[in-house]
């Protein structure tokens, strides 16, 4: 397993699959075990993909101090894994949360982002605002579904503030294009992959600063790939939108009945949208 040392002295480790042009890779969760990104729907039959394992996930170690699991704190181990790498600019691929990630590190270290994909991504860093309507709005898309009822009267339950941790379960078939036995295991992996502790602390006071990271993605020369799932309420594609406004240079992409992990509900479709951009 290839590791390399944090400014901090932190071991962190990444995994490689694949050949040909470097796309490295940030895990959303947030604090998640790179595991749970697969294969990304086959993407390492196109591009070399290297998935970082944040530190206190995966095989990188704890941080002695957790107050490194900040997100804005992060960016010196994507910039330290550039530097390890030997690449002068990288191609960065963010999922959900590393989406946040993603932005900090644009904006700190512009000049070496070459591209940029953003799927579904997390718009936190941006200061984007997502309603309790727009997430009900966006799950009525699936009425139709068997499960539907009790996922959404859950959902309700959540926006309307009076959750209870069934609650949270029962809208587990809202984060999926398709809630079948694929998608059930991939669910309850997910769970055990996130480090809940590392977690709380990513995007604690100072994490984000919206209004400096959009003035410095409106002047990030690098071309950006968006990916919204149509379905997805954890990142609606009207959210998505906003968010491919910022950008400079952005192409959105919304997949048809996708969710939260496009690469499992259509694999050709997603990696063909990925590999558009990336060539």
């Amino acid at each position: 397993m290839p590791t390399f040392l944090a400014h901090d002295g932190t071991e962190l480790a990444y995994h490689v699959f694949g050949d040909g042009a470097p796309l490295v890779c940030l895990p959303g969760g947030p604090m998640s075990d790179s595991r749970y990104l697969g294969d990304l729907g086959g993407l390492p039959a196109h591009r070399q993909v290297i998935m970082l394992d944040h530190r206190g996930t995966g095989r990188s170690a704890v941080p002695a101090d957790t107050a490194s699991y900040r997100c804005d704190r992060l960016v010196e181990d994507v910039e330290a894994l550039r530097e390890h790498l030997g690449l002068e600019r990288i191609d960065l691929l963010a999922h959900s949360a590393g989406a946040n990630l993603a932005a900090r590190y644009a904006e700190r270290y512009p000049e070496h982002v070459a591209r940029l994909v953003l799927i579904t991504p997390s718009v936190f860093a941006v200061g984007v605002t997502i309603t309790g309507d727009t997430r009900l709005q966006t799950a009525l898309l699936r009425k139709e579904e068997p499960w539907f009822p009790e996922a959404f009267a859950a959902l309700e339950a959540i926006v309307a503030g009076r959750a209870t941790p069934t609650d949270w379960a029962a809208i587990s078939p809202f984060t999926y294009g398709r809630w079948d036995e694929t998608s059930r295991a991939h669910a309850a992996a997910g769970d055990e992959l996130r480090n809940d502790e590392a977690a709380a602390v990513h995007g604690s006071e100072g994490a984000f600063d919206p209004q400096a990271t959009r003035a410095a993605l409106a002047t990030l020369a690098a071309p950006v790939l968006v990916l919204a799932g149509e379905v997805d309420l954890s990142a609606p594609p009207s959210a998505v939108a906003e968010l491919a406004g910022l950008y400079p240079d952005a192409e959105l992409v919304v997949q048809p009945g996708a969710g939260h992990f496009p690469w499992l509900d259509d694999a050709d479709r997603f990696v063909s949208a990925v590999t558009a951009l990336l060539g």
